[in-house]
């Protein structure tokens, strides 16, 4: 159960339908879970929103290897709504099943791709040890390229907050499906 009230749109200021009416105007084309949260301050959602566009959109990283940053994060927040919404979408972009199902149950995955494996280094070791070695952002830099990494910290960083946002909040996942990180 969420830990606040469900924002009707008719409830809402007339500054968080704005928010509200420009997200379902954009490539989301609804506001649902984390962004339903940060409507109690259109401020935020404007702002927060318009970074997530970015970082699910228009980066210069493939969508496979963005996804995989985003499974990544939702996973180590065990943020259940994010990995509802995401794993889907990994498949459908190139993402092995065996390596969203590791990332799933906290295993390193056996990665196929240089990149992927690149990128799950960096994100990991950052996210667990709050650093990256020399020789971890290297290998980044190499697969990713310069640019790639800096988006890379933007997408984990992006997605960290949408990740505590979904537990600070108790974000249930939609559909009643089954929680993917319960004991």
């Amino acid at each position: 159960m969420p830990r606040l009230p469900d924002l009707t749109y008719d409830r809402l200021s007339p500054a968080q339908r704005k928010v509200h009416d420009a997200i379902v105007a954009g490539p989301r084309g609804r506001v649902e879970g984390p962004l339903k949260v940060w409507l109690m301050s259109p401020e935020l959602t404007e702002h927060a929103q318009e970074l997530g566009a970015f970082c699910r959109y228009g980066t210069s990283l493939p969508k496979r290897l963005s996804e995989l940053a985003i499974l990544i994060t939702g996973a180590f927040w065990k943020a259940g709504f994010e990995w509802h919404v995401h794993a889907p979408i990994g498949v459908e972009v190139g993402l092995a099943r065996k390596v969203i199902e590791a990332i799933r149950t906290g295993k390193k995955p056996g990665f196929q791709r240089v990149d992927e494996a690149a990128l799950y280094d960096f994100a990991r070791e950052l996210l667990e040890t709050r650093r990256v070695s020399e020789t971890i952002y290297q290998r980044a830099v190499a697969e990713l390229g310069a640019l790639g990494v800096v988006e890379l910290v933007g997408i984990l960083g992006y997605y960290g907050l949408i990740s505590m946002t979904i537990t600070a909040f108790e974000v249930p996942i939609p559909n009643g499906a089954p929680e993917p990180f319960s004991d």
